[in-house]
């Protein structure tokens, strides 16, 4: 398979990846979650990706779409359109599958996904993630991944403004 379309391969829709989470589980694949904007990809997000990669066999990473991001993040976010952010997320090594979801928080695809490991960065506490409860009634774990300071899309942004 040529590289540009082992990346491509690597995203999925909706219903893709519940397919492949449960062809995962049932080779017994210890399959680890996380989501987020990833707006502009940075030194923090690729720290965070490769410590939740080591929490397990297979690492799926969930996108808010353009339409959450903006109404997480306000008008002038994302930077980056969904499908680039997706092409560039399936393109690490670390990251196994990458999927979209349009809803405010990742519950509902965390509920569909069943993921054994469920990972998020340093500034959340277990009883702050969404789907922490779902995840841990399900014989699962929750990991909190520590922040590598300095690095923040907010701040990259506000660097170029500033430029």
């Amino acid at each position: 398979m040529h590289k540009l379309q082992w990346i491509q391969s690597k995203i999925h829709t909706r219903e893709a990846m519940i397919r492949l989470c449960n062809v995962w589980r049932a080779s017994g694949q210890k399959i680890v979650f996380t989501n987020g904007c990833f707006d502009i990809l940075h030194h923090g997000h690729l720290d965070l990706l490769a410590n939740a990669a080591d929490k397990g066999n297979k690492l799926v990473l969930a996108l808010n779409t353009d339409a959450s991001v903006r109404r997480l993040k306000g008008p002038e976010r994302p930077v980056t359109h969904e499908d680039d952010r997706a092409f560039q997320a399936a393109s690490l090594l670390c990251v196994d599958a990458v999927c979209m979801f349009d809803e405010d928080t990742p519950l509902e695809i965390i509920q569909l996904l069943k993921p054994d490991v469920l990972v998020k960065g340093g500034d959340y506490t277990v009883d702050q993630i969404v789907g922490a409860p779902f995840v841990i009634e399900n014989g699962g774990s929750v990991e909190i991944i520590p922040f590598v300071s300095g690095y923040s899309t907010t701040s990259i942004i506000s660097r170029i403004k500033s430029l």
